[in-house]
């Protein structure tokens, strides 16, 4: 009866979790390239589908390509998106060194998070909306008793709650991540 709005809440939580493990903090992550696609013949591929992608030291990553033709490629492609590393490249692996953050750098960052979370509590807040107002056009069509409609907003705020709780917990464990590096 409430797993489609808790569904959607879990879906929302999925979605800070991706955008949270993109936020570089200081170690290098490998999932920072996840939205990084270069032309591989003819189609759009994710970096990790055409080249083996390690981290050596905790603050390089290394990515070497399965087609060496496709180096030039992903160079150029990690240089326009907004990591803000610059590449080296050595004709078989390419090199991302990631710098050490200023203070300033993780402030920001700390920020990005809090409004990401915040989002994300705006959308979970929002599916509450929509699952209440369906409960309560369920028993305007007499379809369910007041008494029905009372727990159904009752088990929808828990879930909220819980939701919400997980959303603050996931920003809270990554601001510290990022202010400790």
């Amino acid at each position: 009866m409430y797993s489609h709005i808790e569904e959607k809440m879990k879906k929302s939580i999925s979605v800070l979790e991706r955008e949270l493990s993109e936020i570089r903090a200081g170690r290098a992550n490998p999932k920072v390239l996840d939205r990084i696609q270069v032309s591989y013949y003819g189609a759009m591929s994710p970096i990790n589908q055409v080249a083996n992608i390690a981290v050596p030291e905790p603050r390089m990553i290394t990515i070497q390509p399965w087609d060496a033709s496709l180096l030039k490629d992903i160079e150029k492609e990690i240089q326009k998106s907004d990591l803000g590393i610059n590449p080296s490249n050595d004709g078989k692996i390419i090199r991302l060194v990631f710098p050490e953050l200023t203070e300033e750098r993780r402030k920001e960052l700390a920020k990005d998070i809090k409004k990401l979370a915040e989002d994300t509590k705006v959308a979970i807040r929002s599916i509450r909306r929509d699952g209440i107002e369906e409960f309560k056009t369920k028993q305007k069509n007499s379809e369910i008793t007041e008494d029905d409609l009372k727990d159904a907003e009752d088990k929808i705020q828990k879930l909220t709650d819980k939701y919400v709780a997980e959303a603050d917990s996931l920003a809270g464990a990554k601001e510290k991540e990022i202010m400790s590096v």
